[in-house]
């Protein structure tokens, strides 16, 4: 496991770009922990995104697990199966998805939860 300042610090200052899905799962789920809203929002389709995005103040995340990869560095569509684990206001809980990705004009973007 990569330091922040390694894995996603660069990707959240916009001196880097995801190079795969998952990579850009990570960063996502950092910017979550961390508050980071607009690299939540830039980081996310245009043809899904919301006009805003509101976090919940008193969640923290805990830890992220990846659990299945589909797509690479060199498809343009990826899925990531992840669980993330959090608390708030004392009781934990974990959420576990399977997000769809999608890169348009060389850059990764969340694009959707694909529903079993």
């Amino acid at each position: 496991m990569l330091p922040y300042s390694e894995c996603c610090e660069p990707l959240h200052r916009g001196t880097a770009i995801a190079p795969t899905a998952a990579r850009l799962m990570r960063s996502r789920y950092s910017a979550f922990a961390l508050g980071e809203v607009d690299y939540l929002l830039s980081t996310w389709s245009p043809r899904t995104r919301p006009a805003e995005l509101e976090l919940y103040p008193d969640q923290r995340w805990l830890g992220l697990e990846i659990l299945r990869v589909t797509g690479g560095m060199l498809d343009d569509h990826a899925t990531v199966e992840f669980i993330a684990r959090y608390s708030n206001e004392g009781a934990r809980g974990e959420q576990h998805e399977i997000s769809s990705f999608v890169r348009e004009a060389g850059r990764w973007y969340y694009l959707a939860e694909v529903k079993p």
